[in-house]
């Protein structure tokens, strides 16, 4: 075959005239019915006119005249994948990643499948081994940022970090991926710029219409998820069944947001769970049975929520369910006070340069005391991150293990550590540096003896709650976290991880001696102005008058990166105190797991005491 021929199929394809390009590739296979050449072109351009099983038995038969083509095992893999052959696709990836092991293209469209099977693990190695192949492809750094999250893996920020420099991407899938990676890492005002861009160029585009429209509830704009999820059914009423019962689920959680609980309930029984492994929807009905009163309901659709969670926990991490595998892992090893003693005195900032650490078990309050500081100008907060998780895993590269290890930490590596907390603040919020950082997350309460180490002077605020109060929230949330996830699969779970890290704290603080406040949840709902003012004097500000309007201060924020963003937009109110009573029975068993912390905190057993 002439190359002016292969060049007329070429630019066919090039131009998007595929019919054309077939035709010219099956006239010259006509006279030519072995030229590899042609059948490859003649492939691709079935595969992009979606016909799939001509396409597949043409890959098929280049497989077999030369099976030691990477090139033809992936396009028969992909082609494969997508026409929902996913087996026989894995085996063709096998084949292809043998033959071409250092192919980029093949790892990232295996991982793609791996992704599809659920097989999360191997799905975020074999695309980090892509992006290892080819570190600046967007498209490959999209898509292994988007297996780390769902492996709570911190690479994924990392792997987006440049999105800015991707644009435009020209892409509207790759574009709503991104913006989907961008949400799960709370980069909220980020993902809604790259919606919003796509439907100026294609204002049709449905699933950023729907993810559009999620973004709004998530962001407290209830008028506008409203209003765009009217667009939707209003301009396009043939709504296939996936995309239909989406749409009823955003309705529902709007519904519920505005207190209309038995339409929210009815929506939610009326449509059912979108597949076999939703779980958000039986937390969203449990959420709303537990507002209605009907506990026994709400504690049904937890138990569905939970099992199916658990089932996607076992294939995001395997290690968490190995026999024995501690509740929670970070909890586990204690300094003592001889190991700290032997720790060598280093210089270290004062309390004014260093953060504020806002701790306590999820669902004490945290958040809420994070809102009241940012709504003051001395202070300055943002959503949570794991930064000490992060340093942590950074040591454990080069053999160095927290908490055993701190004592061995020299001036110089205080130092760069504390460069590197700053830096990941930096990436996270830009500095105001006019301001006190307020690091809000609830299990650094598990970092303190590394947190101690970088900011000796730190101020913390100990957010504490009933503890039965903090279980069954905790029991009833769909948490992102593994670690949390994990931990709260069931009320005793939650209990004992509960006990492991406020027990954890308190040995620390008994070895540390660090400057705390312990901020009770109940005095600071019954007892507002007093408990600014006690906050304040800690703090060392004149003024609490900015810590009492913290919830226009939230609503004015938009994205807040916790379950409890639609309470922090609320004035402080009683609604949360003593729900575990109407939980009696569940907890009949678990009290005798708290008591010493209830003890410890003067609580009582008894909710209506």
């Amino acid at each position: 075959m002439t190359s002016s021929n292969l060049e007329l199929i070429t630019a066919a394809l090039s131009a998007g005239l595929l019919p054309r390009a077939e035709q010219l590739s099956r006239e010259q296979l006509l006279m030519r019915p072995h030229d590899e050449d042609v059948l490859l072109l003649l492939a691709i351009s079935l595969h992009l006119q979606h016909k799939l099983a001509e396409a597949i038995e043409v890959y098929a038969r280049l497989t077999d005249m030369s099976p030691d083509s990477g090139v033809y095992w992936g396009n028969y893999a992909t082609a494969l994948r997508e026409s929902g052959s996913l087996q026989e696709s894995a085996q063709a990836y096998a084949v292809a990643k043998r033959v071409a092991p250092d192919n980029a293209g093949i790892l990232m469209n295996l991982g793609l499948l791996l992704l599809q099977l659920r097989d999360f693990v191997d799905a975020r190695e074999t695309l980090l081994e892509a992006h290892a192949l080819n570190p600046d492809s967007p498209y490959v750094r999209i898509h292994a940022a988007r297996a780390c999250s769902l492996c709570s893996d911190t690479k994924a920020n990392e792997l987006v970090k440049p999105w800015r420099h991707w644009l435009p991407l020209n892409d509207d899938e790759l574009q709503l991926e991104l913006a989907n990676v961008l949400t799960t890492l709370a980069d909220a005002e980020a993902a809604q710029q790259l919606l919003e861009d796509i439907t100026l160029r294609s204002p049709a585009h449905l699933p950023t219409l729907i993810q559009l429209a999620a973004l709004h509830e998530r962001m407290n704009r209830l008028d506008e998820a409203g209003l765009l999820l009217r667009k939707i059914s209003a301009t396009q009423p043939a709504l296939d069944e996936a995309t239909r019962q989406e749409i009823i689920h955003q309705e529902a959680r709007l519904a519920m947001r505005k207190g209309d609980l038995t339409d929210a309930r009815n929506m939610l029984e009326r449509t059912g769970p979108r597949d076999s492994c939703d779980y958000a929807h039986y937390f969203i009905l449990a959420e709303v049975c537990d507002k209605l009163g009907a506990t026994e309901d709400a504690m049904r659709a937890l138990a569905i929520a939970h099992a199916r969670q658990m089932e996607e926990m076992k294939l995001v991490s395997p290690s968490s369910f190995a026999p024995g595998a501690p509740v929670l892992p970070t909890a586990q090893v204690r300094v003592t006070v001889a190991e700290y003693r032997r720790w060598p005195k280093l210089q270290a900032p004062d309390a004014l340069s260093s953060p504020i650490f806002i701790v306590g078990f999820p669902r004490s309050g945290t958040t809420l005391l994070e809102q009241m500081l940012d709504a003051h100008p001395t202070f300055q907060s943002m959503d949570e991150r794991p930064f000490f998780n992060i340093l942590s895993d950074r040591l454990g590269a080069y053999g160095v293990d927290i908490p055993q290890d701190l004592g061995k930490l020299s001036q110089r590596d205080c130092d760069e550590l504390r460069k590197d907390y700053w830096s990941l603040v930096c990436e996270k919020v830009p500095r105001n540096w006019q301001t006190q950082m307020v690091d809000k997350n609830p299990l650094n309460m598990l970092w303190l003896p590394m947190i101690h180490r970088l900011f000796p002077e730190a101020k913390f605020i100990l957010a504490l709650r009933h503890p039965c109060d903090v279980i069954l929230s905790c029991y009833m949330q769909n948490f992102r976290s593994t670690a949390l996830v994990t931990a709260c699969a069931s009320l005793e779970r939650v209990a004992t991880a509960y006990v492991m890290a406020m027990e954890h704290w308190l040995h620390h603080v008994d070895v540390f001696q660090p400057h705390v406040l312990v901020s009770r949840y109940e005095d600071l709902v019954t007892d507002f102005p007093r408990q600014t003012r006690m906050i304040a004097r800690f703090l060392g500000v004149a003024e609490d008058a900015p810590l009492r309007e913290f919830d226009v201060h939230a609503r004015n924020k938009g994205y807040i990166g916790t379950p409890s963003y639609t309470q922090v937009i609320q004035p402080v109110n009683r609604a949360g105190l003593n729900r575990w009573g109407r939980y009696r029975r569940e907890f009949e068993l678990l009290l005798p797991v708290v008591e010493p912390l209830l003890e410890h905190w003067g609580y009582s057993g008894h909710p209506d005491d």
